[in-house]
């Protein structure tokens, strides 16, 4: 305190009252979040108890991270600690899922030994915001399925729900996955490849038909072809046609053989292993041993 009696602080006084710097105090008197009560007549400034009481909710403040501007606000009474404290947090937890986001891309590239553009493609795939994450998806699946009206609408919504967008909190593997993913659904032939298979599927169905019947059938014909495999039936073998006549009926078999070769193809394995990854969870079966076998029992049937 000074000597004339008023129970006034100079600032170096304040400063060893507080363990502050005098330089951060007059810091924070320039910034407008601390003022002085009065001047001297010398034209130093002095504060008073209250403004001891001010500077311990300043100094906490600015621990927690909070700009002087927030800061000043507070203590002037504008806002609450509460109110900036909530608008803080989501600042925070932007932070922390961009830096967990680095963390996963500098994994991913140590971890494959990626090249300098390498890097750089992930970290602007893996990047992108919620919404241009969205708008790929999208473009994706109004590539595949716009204007086909007719395709059965469960296929439609397993798609959709598959494929998922980048977690807040990814693992390494999760954003080496994304990326593959972003890719792919980018991909022109990839695009064309789906769309094709999704166009089969619609000109296959009529209005009468129940959605849902288009994955009954390929569980049903992956249920038999296993069955088929167990018994040690070749798919060259007529007994072949009896596991498959009751279901294909009178179809077309060329028809429904390029039908099940557009469905079987790798990428559209691979499709169904990244989006299982970036979903964290396990991928469904490929079934690509009764799928072989279907497709060779139709050509075997085609080529005799």
């Amino acid at each position: 305190m000074i000597d004339d009696g008023t129970g006034l602080f100079t600032i170096g006084r304040l400063a060893r009252a507080t363990g502050l710097s005098v330089r951060t105090i007059r810091y924070w008197s320039d910034a407008g979040v601390l003022h002085p009560v009065t001047r001297s007549e010398g034209g130093y400034r002095l504060y008073d108890a209250a403004s001891v009481a001010r500077l311990e909710l300043i100094r906490t403040l600015r621990e927690l991270g909070l700009g002087l501007d927030d800061v000043r606000r507070v203590v002037e009474g504008e806002t609450t600690v509460a109110e900036v404290a909530v608008t803080h947090v989501a600042a925070l937890d932007a932070q922390i899922r961009a830096l967990k986001l680095t963390r996963a891309v500098l994994s991913t590239v140590a971890r494959r030994g990626s090249t300098a553009e390498e890097m750089t493609l992930m970290n602007k795939l893996a990047r992108l915001s919620a919404a241009e994450r969205t708008r790929i998806i999208d473009d994706f699946m109004e590539e595949t399925f716009g204007g086909l009206d007719t395709a059965d609408p469960d296929i439609r919504t397993r798609m959709r729900f598959s494929v998922a967008d980048l977690p807040d909190d990814p693992t390494p593997e999760q954003v080496d996955a994304w990326v593959e993913l972003a890719e792919l659904l980018q991909d022109p032939g990839f695009r064309a490849r789906m769309r094709r298979t999704i166009e089969f599927n619609a000109a296959d169905r009529g209005p009468e038909v129940p959605p849902g019947t288009s994955l009954w059938f390929m569980s049903r014909l992956v249920q038999l072809a296993a069955q088929a495999r167990e018994q040690g039936i070749a798919p060259e073998s007529p007994r072949a046609e009896e596991v498959l006549g009751p279901l294909l009926g009178n179809a077309d078999r060329a028809a429904v053989l390029e039908r099940m070769e557009s469905a079987a193809h790798a990428e559209m394995a691979r499709f169904r292993e990244l989006t299982a990854l970036v979903r964290g969870t396990e991928p469904l079966p490929a079934h690509a041993e009764e799928f072989a076998w279907v497709v060779a029992a139709l050509r075997a049937r085609l080529a005799g």
